[in-house]
């Protein structure tokens, strides 16, 4: 997969872009998944970016939810059952499952990739190493 992100992203100058590609790339890829997305930095907030899926929140407040937690800790967040993480946001009321993973640029985490499931359980540690991966070759958008 972090082979086709490249492909995808290499010589395209448009961030917005790349990123909608890669939203759609890992959505059609990554099995039973909801919604596969971006949040983009802004000072001290994530703003929604490219993703696939339902309708979702615009900004996330530094440190909140899954999202800002791995914005503001720099670590991949898995978990299993998202109505157990303190202070979850409930964009999508059946959402079971959540994975975010911190993308750095230049000066620190730049942007999260947001993935979510219907299943519980969906997300746990063990994929911490490919959500690893695949944040790395985003980052190359940046």
């Amino acid at each position: 997969m972090c082979e086709q992100i490249e492909a995808l992203t290499r010589g395209v100058p448009h961030l917005i872009a790349n990123l909608a590609n890669v939203s759609a790339l890992l959505y059609g890829a990554i099995p039973d998944v909801s919604w596969v997305g971006f949040y983009l930095r802004e000072g001290e907030k994530l703003v929604l970016g490219p993703f696939q899926g339902k309708p979702a929140c615009i900004e996330i407040a530094s440190g909140r939810g899954v999202c800002g937690a791995a914005a503001a800790t720099g670590e991949i967040q898995t978990v299993p059952d998202v109505r157990a993480f303190p202070g979850h946001i409930a964009c999508d009321a059946g959402s079971a499952s959540e994975a975010v993973a911190p993308i750095f640029g230049k000066e620190g985490v730049c942007a999260v990739l947001d993935i979510d499931s219907y299943t519980p359980g969906r997300f746990c540690d063990s994929d911490k190493e490919w959500l690893a991966r695949v944040a790395a070759a985003i980052s190359g958008v940046f």
